[in-house]
């Protein structure tokens, strides 16, 4: 039988004063990270099995084992989580550079009255171009930037989208 000089007796309070500590310091000082709170929870079943006198070496097993498995499947639940949940890259309103989008409101080189609109993953956004030109309704663009709360745009095909009058041969 391990011998810790310790009477039987004071185990159990030993164990739960263990969980207790384990756990204000997972939740004050390491911010929920999940280092000490499957030892916090192995400690609290050891206090349990020795309020019920079982062996102080299953105790100890309980609390070393049982935490190091805790641990281990706590780190696996959350290794994939992670890689489940990937979020956009970007953040806000430059999640959208690169994507693709379609004139809604004709936008002016010089647009000073910002009426220029484009519809992006449904959403309508204000709309500059970045060189000057208009870009009429319906013409296809991708997103180069954000500027402020409008995005910065480039056509993609020039080919097949609607002449203007000015544009007419004469």
């Amino acid at each position: 039988m391990l011998d810790l000089g310790i009477d039987l007796n004071v185990w159990p309070w030993i164990w739960l004063g263990i969980a207790v500590v384990f756990a204000l310091v997972e939740l004050t000082f390491l911010g929920g990270t999940f280092v000490l709170l499957p030892f916090a929870a192995s400690a609290f079943a050891a206090s349990i099995l020795a309020f019920y006198d079982i062996f102080i070496e299953i105790q100890w097993l309980v609390f070393v084992g049982g935490g190091a498995v805790l641990f281990y499947a706590m780190y696996r639940w959350v290794r994939g989580f992670l890689s489940e949940s990937t979020l956009p890259l970007g953040v806000g309103a430059d999640r959208l550079v690169g994507t693709d989008g379609i004139v809604t409101a004709d936008i002016q080189p010089h647009d000073s009255d910002r009426r220029g609109r484009v519809a992006i993953e449904g959403e309508v956004w204000g709309a500059l171009t970045r060189n000057d030109e208009a870009l009429p309704v319906g013409t296809r663009v991708r997103i180069a930037g954000v500027v402020g709360t409008r995005i910065i745009v480039e056509p993609i095909d020039t080919v097949g989208r609607p002449r203007r009058d000015a544009e007419v041969d004469e």
